[in-house]
């Protein structure tokens, strides 16, 4: 056993200049940082070239064919719609391919012109793929914003970056758009034209007709021809942030930027090939989705298109006895948020505690067994087939490779997939202003609580941060903020100088980094462990930004001063103005003294509920609402070492000090 024990903890990145605070890298790049996979291929209209050439026949995007929509009745009356679903439809990759030719030069017969801004805003699908590639391929930027942005942020987005052409679906065009393009007090430049995809429809409706996009597509085959090629160091995508800590940030990312990362993430994958078979869910708005699914581009995989309504069997929109998304498509490869592996790990031990006594202990020796063979480096086949098959197969059944990314995953959560669902979970860390690169946990790694060792394609150095009491020279880990640095670092923020000097930094050998205000600690192994947030925000598991103190200014008129601490959701601790809650109680027929009430959970129900009324008059966002609160006699002073000399929060501090009621707050559910 010493020999696996030895294999598992072996050294994975080691410090370039032998300190402690790096720069990091993995062992691979120890002398070099990683750039591209293939000499030469250093654009992505190249990396999308060389794949029709070579996997030209071969599926490529895929989609589910719509048969139905039901109602459903409930037990309580209510009516929910349902949809029933085929099979997946292909495309080829020379399908894709000539199809992306087609709109690219279409768009030019619109205007579009190289090196212009062009805007896409859409839920996940195959279309988009097909766009993104067009943009590409032709050198126009693509500026992407999330699909569930409101409409203030979608605004800014558009005006900031100047386009005239935007890309969308028809639901998205009247649910979201219409009412803002030609409002001047919100979008006051012009447009030229709104894309359905390949169809021309709004602003200009009478051009639609079989006449003009049969011209368009003439014109395709003659303008593809003479297409602007890209360089390297050209914008490829303008990344909008999604605007839950204040404005988007538009991130620009060339084109070098998300070769580099498709290296980095590419190495992290055992095995892939063209015979794997990729789900697409997660918003490609988002680097995290973009940055796999090029992934996938480059080695020939065929990606099928589902959405977090459809994904599983049990998913809200597929209506009961029919099959979810996994189950058709049989995946080998997921990305996922832990807010979706969070949901499978509760359902299935709720369904694990409704068994009989003798089940559930079957269970448990089986899944302490198998956990304790990983750790040494085995396999439990036996146990895997008999066990963990049913488990497995709520996720199609083939899925060998988990990547978890976006926000923290919990050990408990991170140990269930690992065990049950019969494929390691790669957990990793990086950030749209660093292309989604960073690190990910290599896959025989079944350690929790990490992130990984650096990718090849970039180094990490840790900064002291005095204030927070984090130094390089810690033991027994250096612990410091994140500085990521490497060919993947992108170029900034859009029109926004003072904070790109503010964020990103150059050193005098030219190489690009971004300082990421997370708090790191090295392992001896190379692996980091994210251990605190230098910034005054809190990441939910969803992968949404929150920021606290945009909720005091909306909390001051309720005089009831909550602090905000998140995790999967927010949760708030109430140190209440002792007036204000006497008040509130002899409004509610609440008697007790101040400490009493401070312990009431019926006056806990109705801080919450002013609260969430506050919040809500102040439109902010749901999981900006806090759900559960707890509130506190004691206030948050630098004498009682929960804030700092300027009243900042220590999260770190408060974690410790409050562990027994954050336990409480988020395992009642």
């Amino acid at each position: 056993y010493g020999f696996i024990f030895n294999f598992l903890g072996q050294l994975k990145a080691r410090s370039v200049g032998g300190t402690p605070d790096g720069p990091y890298r993995d062992l691979k790049s120890q002398q070099k940082l990683a750039c591209f996979l293939k000499a030469g291929v250093d654009t992505l209209d190249k990396v999308f070239e060389t794949a029709a050439q070579h996997y030209h026949g071969q599926d490529f995007i895929g989609t589910r064919e719509f048969l139905r929509e039901e109602d459903e009745h409930q037990a309580n009356g209510k009516v929910f719609k349902k949809v029933v679903l085929g099979e997946y439809r292909w495309m080829s990759y020379d399908e894709a391919y000539r199809s992306a030719l087609s709109l690219g030069a279409s768009l030019i017969a619109l205007g579009q012109k190289p090196c212009h801004n062009i805007a896409i805003f859409c839920e996940t699908r195959a279309e988009w793929m097909i766009t993104a590639q067009a943009c590409f391929l032709y050198n126009f930027p693509l500026v992407t914003l999330y699909s569930t942005l409101g409409g203030p942020a979608i605004a800014h987005g558009l005006n900031e970056t100047e386009v005239t052409h935007i890309i969308t679906s028809s639901e998205l065009l009247e649910a979201r758009l219409k009412s803002l393009l030609f409002i001047p007090s919100l979008c006051p430049h012009q447009f030229n034209c709104v894309v359905l995809f390949f169809y021309l429809v709004f602003p200009f409706p009478h051009l639609i007709s079989p006449q003009f996009l049969n011209y368009l597509s003439a014109f395709a085959v003659v303008s593809c021809r003479d297409r602007k090629r890209p360089q390297p160091s050209d914008i490829a995508v303008i990344m909008y942030t999604s605007g839950s800590t204040g404005v988007p940030k538009g991130v620009m990312i060339t084109h070098s930027n998300l070769i580099a990362t498709m290296t980095g993430m590419a190495e992290r994958i055992p095995g892939l090939c063209e015979n794997d078979t990729y789900i697409g869910y997660l918003p490609l708005a988002h680097v995290l989705e973009l940055s796999a699914e090029i992934v996938c581009v480059s080695f020939g995989c065929r990606i099928g298109y589902s959405s977090p309504q459809t994904l599983a069997d049990q998913s809200t929109k597929i209506k009961k006895g029919s099959k979810g998304d996994t189950s058709v498509l049989q995946p080998t490869l997921m990305a996922a948020v832990p807010e979706i592996m969070d949901r499978i790990y509760k359902n299935v031990m709720a369904k694990v505690e409704a068994m009989g006594l003798l089940q559930r202990m079957l269970f448990f020796l089986a899944y302490n067994y198998k956990l304790e063979q990983l750790e040494k480096g085995f396999s439990t086949p036996l146990c895997d087939k008999l066990v963990f098959h049913n488990i497995r197969a709520l996720l199609g059944g083939c899925v060998r490779v988990l990547l978890s990314g976006g926000a923290p995953l919990s050990a408990a959560t991170q140990r269930f997939m690992n065990v049950c669902l019969c494929c390691p979970v790669g957990q990793g860390y990086g950030l749209t202003e660093t292309c989604g690169a960073g690190t990910i946990c290599q896959s025989w790694d079944y350690s929790t609580g990490r992130v990984g060792a650096p990718l090849i394609c970039c180094e990490i150095r840790l900064k002291n941060w005095e204030e927070g009491g984090y130094r390089c020279t810690d033991k027994p880990h250096p612990r410091g903020e994140i500085l990521i640095g490497g060919p993947s670092i992108t170029m900034g923020y859009y029109k926004n100088q003072q904070k790109t000097q503010e964020d990103f930094f150059t050193d005098k050998n030219g190489q690009r980094w971004f300082c990421t205000g997370d708090i790191g600690e090295f392992h001896p192994d190379g692996c980091l462990a994210i251990i605190d947030r230098k910034k005054d925000l809190v990441k939910l598991q969803a992968g949404e930004y929150v920021n606290p103190g945009t909720f005091h200014a909306s909390y001051t008129k309720i005089k009831l001063h909550p602090n905000f601490l998140g995790e999967s959701y927010i949760i708030a601790f109430v140190v209440p103005n002792q007036k204000h809650l006497m008040s509130l109680a002899k409004e509610c027929g609440v008697c007790g003294s101040w400490e009493q009430l401070c312990y009431s959970s019926h006056m806990e129900e109705e801080v919450l509920k002013v609260i969430t009324e506050t919040a809500l008059k102040a439109q902010l966002e749901r999981f900006e609402i806090p759900r559960k609160i707890c509130l506190s006699t004691e206030p948050w002073t630098p004498e009682t070492s929960l804030v700092t000399d300027a009243f900042k929060l220590k999260r770190k501090e408060l974690k410790r000090h409050y562990q027994n009621e954050i336990e409480l707050m988020y395992n009642d559910k």
